[in-house]
């Protein structure tokens, strides 16, 4: 798409681009009196035009904050990133962007919105119900505008919930469902099923354990559908090399990488060890990258880049490994973590991830050392130019939805990233490694409305991207700050606190059910 850029007279740099919302509005002027102020956005409330003012500009590409801008937004598009000569912006002489209501972001910054790679809408833990309503409201109250729905308990309840956000019925991020690809016994069976998910509407495919005839077949068929594949690859048969050869599209956690670059291709297990044990598995996994080897796991991040396999690691779900108290203890625990995940994170030796039984200090020690080299692995796979996106896994291991992305992106800095790059990360990247990189992860004219409004400056404090903020001194005082004030969503405004306000009085009621 042509991008058309020109020079207002009253000192602003305009952004636009053709699509059909700017061109069906152009009967009215584009172009008002700085005295003109249109009415302030309302929660929930879509409009035709919709302005957001005065904002700084964080882009989705990894380039350095810019403003102040104005963002218009008509229906469901970015119309035009108009940015403002700062001297006539404070003096009131810039001419402005018409709309019929308006967010103020004087003093804050706008980001895409975030987009989370892999994600889980649950519908019960523990055997107990727990409601969309809350995961998807956590998320947007988070920031999130799209999520990579890789696995979901419940096929038919996603689907819907899918279809109930394309029509405009439900308050939620945009939802890509990769529906769970099963068993397979044969390569012409793994045909089959690939088919049968395409004809079910699937938007991509999550598999798990497979073994190399059955994988490669299913690869082989995704591609011939136009399916793009997440892989969870465990201690199974495959590894990366598979991934590689099969053109699997991205690499979810870890597992399969250092797994490709131990010499003898076989991790040291103990003889006693069970992979359906979840200690024994999680315990082990702490052992894992130290086996790696560091000349072939380059090799290994070298293929994984020209075979363009990119890589949600997931940091923020293993994170209680190497620190199980900080994880059982999060703050927002207290008003939003609802009864069902509160159960489903009890240790119990039935639920996936709940494995922590006589967890010791030397398992967190060992898990300690683990991050150090999967988070150098990261490091050199982005040098040499590979894809790192962002997905938190929640549901999972203390981690909550919304809150799991936030911390995801506070450990792509621990890794050494620097804040513009964690953010492209998590919008840019992950729009490209789900084939929207063209209309969605941008502050752009004509990409998506999808926008977030936050208060505070993230390139200088992460913790302000929580939903519940964080705090500063001032005066000597601790003050509460952050937090995302808006969520837009296809030009539709989302209020960050009264999301919040519902997800707290949701989880009470829960709480006093149960």
């Amino acid at each position: 798409m042509r991008r058309f850029l020109s020079l207002a007279s009253a000192g602003a740099l305009v952004l636009s681009a053709p699509t059909a919302s700017t061109l069906s509005a152009q009967a009215t002027p584009v172009a008002q009196a700085p005295a003109i102020r249109a009415p302030l956005a309302k929660h929930n409330t879509k409009v035709a035009r919709l302005a957001i003012r005065n904002a700084t500009i964080v882009d989705g590409n990894g380039t350095p904050a810019r403003g102040p801008a104005d963002i218009l937004i008509v229906g469901d598009t970015i119309a035009q990133v108009v940015f403002l000569d700062p001297v006539a912006a404070a003096s009131g002489r810039a001419r402005r962007p018409q709309a019929d209501a308006e967010i103020d972001a004087t003093g804050k910054f706008v980001l895409p919105g975030l987009i989370n790679a892999h994600a889980h809408l649950q519908s019960e833990r523990a055997g107990r119900p727990q409601p969309y309503d809350y995961t998807l409201k956590l998320w947007l109250a988070s920031g999130i505008t799209s999520v990579r729905e890789v696995g979901a308990d419940n096929t038919a309840q996603l689907l819907a919930a899918r279809a109930a956000e394309k029509t405009g019925g439900a308050v939620s991020p945009r939802i890509y469902a990769y529906l769970r690809f099963g068993g397979a016994r044969t390569p012409a069976a793994a045909r089959e099923r690939v088919r049968a998910l395409k004809a079910q509407g699937a938007d991509g495919i999550k598999i798990t354990g497979l073994d190399r005839d059955i994988l490669l077949a299913m690869l082989d068929e995704a591609k011939k559908v136009g399916l793009r594949v997440a892989h969870h690859v465990g201690v199974e048969e495959t590894n990366v090399w598979d991934d590689i050869a099969g053109g699997t599209t991205t690499i979810e956690h870890w597992y399969g990488i250092p797994d490709a670059a131990i010499r003898d291709k076989r991790q040291h297990f103990p003889s006693d060890y069970n992979y359906n044990d979840e200690t024994d598995r999680f315990r082990w996994a702490g052992r894992l990258w130290r086996e790696a080897d560091p000349a072939l796991l380059d090799t290994v991040l070298t293929a994984m880049i020209k075979a363009n396999v990119a890589w949600v690691p997931t940091l923020d779900i293993y994170e209680a490994s190497r620190d199980l108290q900080r994880a059982q203890t999060q703050p927002w625990f207290k008003d939003y973590l609802h009864p069902s995940l509160e159960e489903y994170f009890k240790p119990d030796p039935s639920n996936h991830g709940s494995y922590f039984i006589g967890w010791s200090s030397t398992d967190e020690v060992y898990w300690k050392e683990n991050y150090r080299i999967w988070m150098s692995a990261l490091r050199s796979f982005e040098q040499k130019g590979g894809t790192i996106a962002c997905g938190d896994d929640a549901g999972f291991i203390y981690q909550m939805y919304g809150f799991g992305l936030i911390r995801e992106m506070e450990l792509h800095a621990e890794a050494g990233f620097h804040p513009l790059k964690i953010i492209e990360h998590c919008t840019g990247n992950a729009a490209k490694v789900m084939g929207e990189e063209q209309r969605l992860g941008r502050v752009r004219a004509g990409f998506m409305a999808d926008l977030i409004v936050v208060d505070g400056n993230p390139l200088e404090d992460l913790k302000v991207l929580y939903p519940t903020g964080t705090t500063k001194i001032v005066d000597g005082k601790e003050v509460p700050t952050g937090g995302v004030e808006w969520t837009v969503k296809g030009g539709m405004p989302y209020h960050g606190p009264t999301l919040l306000k519902e997800v707290k009085d949701l989880v009470r009621k829960a709480r006093n059910e149960k």
